[in-house]
C-alpha cells in the first residue's frame, strides 16, 4: 500500500495491472534484501489458499501475467489454491496448472471455501497453513468491513501515488487494531496487526 492509502495507481487494468506508478508497491517483493526476501518466503511458504477478486485474477492470468518464474509469491512461484470472488467465471484459464476455484456468491462464500481448502493442505502436509487475501483492495477491504479478517498484513511501500485503487474507504467500520510485529526493510514498512 502506499502512504496515502493506495493499492494500486490510477489507470489499472490487463496491460497495466498495477495502474500508473504501481510497480513501487512491490519493488520489496523482488528485492534482494534479506528481511524483503524471508517476508515474501515465508508468507508463500504457509499459504493454504488465496483469496482474491475477478478483475486482479485477469491480469494475473492475462498474457503479460504470472509465468513460470513470476507467480504468486513473487519470484516464489507458489502453487495453493486460489479462490477467485466474481461474478462469472472466466470462459477459459491460461494458467492451468494452477488450482483455481470461483465462486458467485460474494466474500464470504470465498473465505469459507478457502478456509476448507487450506484446512485440507494443512492436513496433507502437517504445517498449520493460511487463508491469506490477496486482493484486490475491495475484496480485502470488503472482507475487513464484514469481520472476516483475524490478521491484517500491510506492506507500506515509501510512495506517495496521489489516486488509484484505496484498501479502505468512506464504508470502512473505524476498527482498533493490535499491532503484532513491524519489520522496516530500505523497501517497505511491512506492519502485522490483528483485527478486533
Amino acid at each position: 500500500m502506499s502512504l496515502d492509502g493506495f493499492v494500486t495507481g490510477p489507470d489499472p487494468g490487463p496491460k497495466n495491472g498495477l495502474g500508473n506508478g504501481g510497480e513501487a508497491l512491490h519493488i520489496w517483493a523482488f528485492s534482494d534484501d534479506p528481511d524483503d526476501r524471508h517476508i515474501v518466503s515465508e508468507s508463500t511458504a504457509r499459504s493454504g489458499a488465496v483469496v482474491l477478486g475477478r478483475h486482479l485474477f485477469d491480469i494475473v492470468d492475462g498474457p503479460g501475467g504470472w509465468n513460470d518464474d513470476v507467480g504468486y509469491g513473487a519470484q516464489e512461484v507458489g502453487k495453493p489454491a486460489f479462490i477467485v470472488v466474481t461474478s462469472s467465471p472466466p470462459a477459459s484459464v491460461r494458467l492451468s496448472d494452477l488450482d483455481w476455484t470461483f465462486i458467485t456468491t460474494g466474500v464470504q462464500d470465498a473465505i469459507t471455501s478457502a478456509r476448507r481448502r487450506a484446512e485440507d493442505a494443512s492436513g496433507a502436509s502437517g504445517v498449520d497453513l493460511d487463508v491469506v487475501l490477496m486482493g484486490g483492495g475491495t475484496v480485502i477491504g470488503s472482507a475487513f468491513a464484514a469481520g472476516l479478517l483475524d490478521v491484517l498484513t500491510v506492506h507500506l511501500a515509501p510512495v506517495v501515488l496521489g489516486c488509484g485503487t484505496p484498501l479502505f474507504t468512506s464504508d470502512t467500520p473505524r476498527t482498533a487494531l493490535k499491532q503484532l510485529s513491524l519489520i522496516q526493510t530500505p523497501n517497505a514498512t511491512h506492519l502485522t496487526c490483528a483485527v478486533g
